[in-house]
């Protein structure tokens, strides 16, 4: 960000953490726009619905990928880019000599849960 001077702030460092979340942006935007869609959808089929058609008739004339599907894979990206995530920045904090206690507070997850999720990141990484 510039200030009045036209100076410029030290640019971050391309770390694991930071890499992690900009995937995370990425995985949130395809995800935001497939659930806009699934919505769309969805209120179509309810409309559907209304009209008196039987359920089978709709889903059948429903095109791929269905809405369920279409929601499931919502699902398993966010977990994915998610979990990438947290096991990040875990390790962003604890790198930082922050306590895994105190990480597990800020996280709301138990201390054995981050120590797994440190353990996962070296494995994944060594």
């Amino acid at each position: 960000m510039a200030t009045d001077l036209g100076e410029r702030e030290p640019a971050v460092p391309c770390d694991p953490a930071v890499r992690a979340l900009g995937e995370l942006l990425t995985v949130l935007d395809t995800c935001i726009s497939e659930l806009g869609s699934a919505r769309e959808r969805a209120g179509k089929l309810l409309a559907e619905r209304h009209t008196g058609r039987a359920w089978l008739d709709i889903v059948t004339a429903e095109s791929r990928p269905l809405v369920v599907e279409q929601i499931s894979s919502v699902m398993a990206a966010l977990a994915t880019a998610g979990g990438a995530w947290r096991r990040e920045q875990a390790y962003a904090l604890a790198s930082e000599q922050v306590s895994i206690n105190r990480i597990a507070a800020m996280f709301g997850v138990t201390r054995q849960r981050i120590s797994a999720l440190l353990r996962d990141r070296a494995r994944d990484r060594g």
